[in-house]
């Protein structure tokens, strides 16, 4: 029998080694087609705080919002989320944020495009501008509709809820006013007093799919991210006003805004200086509706989820004055007062509102509704303050 020399050895070695290395691709290529392998990298923990304490002096008294350190020193809270809703010197409000974080470098969560996040859509985390895992805000404030979960992934674990109501009958005749001209069912309402003739029958001109038409019914509630059309006995709505209980560390009220800053200076361990302010956006009297006794108990019932949700924390905001002291707080709203007197005198010129009209600088003039001159600015040539309420 004939014997192979080497070189074929050598060649049937390769040949089969060919083979054996075809048959392992062939199996793992079969393998990694079949095994789903995950590669997005896992969000990185929110931060406790991104922001280095502004410096203070030390206050005699220690807040009970969880920034004590110690039984002596009150910590100033810089971690903030503010609910922006609508009609209630919100702007004003902002005003006042605006300036605390410019003045101690705080980072602010804005939306990544509009001047709201993407109102009247739910919130989302991915609607804040620049947001990336692991990075951290200190304060938001724009336009929202709220969605608790979601903010929760922007904003450090110990930041402070705060949010601002309004009467809910003036808040409707206001909204009904400045958004009535953008919800297309309220073109064809007949008359001159279009709120009277609305309330005077509104199932005739409110239709809970037509477009824009959350601006005129249980618009509190509507912000918070509720269902604005419940009736107002439904289960579901006290069980949101508890929700928003628990996730609120402090509802403002407008119609007492004076001291519900200073209960917001208490909590925050703030100074008396970061809270002037001067109204912002006021409407010409001439503009405001009347409402009769009859009509605001009209306006009441129509939105009567909204005058639930007031009532209540109507309720818990008097038991915080209480509990802060009512000559205390009586004194602290005088010394306020005197305060943003002073800054009058020195900041707007005249010392009061400017009609629109009168404001003759194009890039000055304040948003107006659709085809009116209605709202008044405060104003001074050489600086101005900004915002819409």
């Amino acid at each position: 029998m004939l014997q192979k020399q080497p070189r074929q050895w050598w060649q049937l070695g390769v040949s089969r080694v060919t083979v054996a290395a075809f048959f392992i691709s062939v199996t793992l290529l079969y393998c990694l087609s079949t095994l789903q392998v995950t590669f997005t990298p896992p969000d990185l923990p929110v931060p406790h705080s991104c922001a280095l304490l502004p410096d203070r002096q030390t206050s005699q008294s220690a807040t009970a919002n969880g920034s004590q350190q110690d039984s002596n020193i009150c910590v100033p809270k810089v971690d903030i989320m503010f609910m922006k809703t609508h009609k209630t010197a919100s702007s004003t409000f902002l005003n006042i944020l605006f300036r605390f974080g410019e003045k101690h470098k705080l980072k602010f969560a804005f939306p990544s495009s509009r001047n709201d996040f993407l109102y009247p859509s739910p919130f989302q985390h991915t609607y804040v501008g620049g947001l990336k895992s692991g990075m951290c805000f200190n304060i938001m404030c724009n336009h929202m509709r709220f969605n608790a979960p979601e903010v929760a992934k922007v904003l450090p674990r110990d930041t402070l809820y705060i949010t601002i109501l309004r009467d809910p009958a003036k808040l409707f005749e206001s909204s009904f006013h400045y958004f009535g001209h953008i919800v297309p069912l309220t073109w064809r309402i007949p008359g001159e007093d279009k709120v009277a003739e609305f309330l005077r029958d509104p199932s005739l001109y409110f239709n809970p799919d037509g477009f824009n038409s959350f601006y005129l019914k249980n618009l509190l509630f509507f912000d918070f991210g509720q269902d604005n059309t419940l009736n107002p006995d439904d289960p579901r709505v006290e069980e949101s006003i508890r929700l928003i209980a628990e996730r609120f560390n402090l509802v403002m009220l407008l119609e007492h805004f004076e001291e519900s800053l200073i209960l917001l200076k208490d909590m925050l361990c703030w100074e008396m200086n970061d809270l002037l302010f001067f109204k912002l956006n006021s409407r010409q009297e001439n503009s405001v509706s009347k409402l009769t006794p009859e009509l605001r108990a009209k306006a009441l019932q129509w939105n009567g989820i909204d005058w639930k949700l007031y009532k209540q924390f109507n309720l818990t905001f008097w038991e915080k004055v209480e509990a802060y002291g009512r000559e205390r707080m009586a004194k602290d709203v005088t010394e306020l007062r005197r305060r943003n007197a002073e800054m009058v005198k020195i900041c707007i010129e005249g010392g009061h509102t400017v009609a629109a009209v009168n404001i003759h600088e194009q890039a000055m003039q304040p948003w107006q509704p659709f085809g009116e001159r209605s709202i008044r600015y405060i104003f001074r040539a050489d600086w101005m303050l900004w915002g819409e309420g």
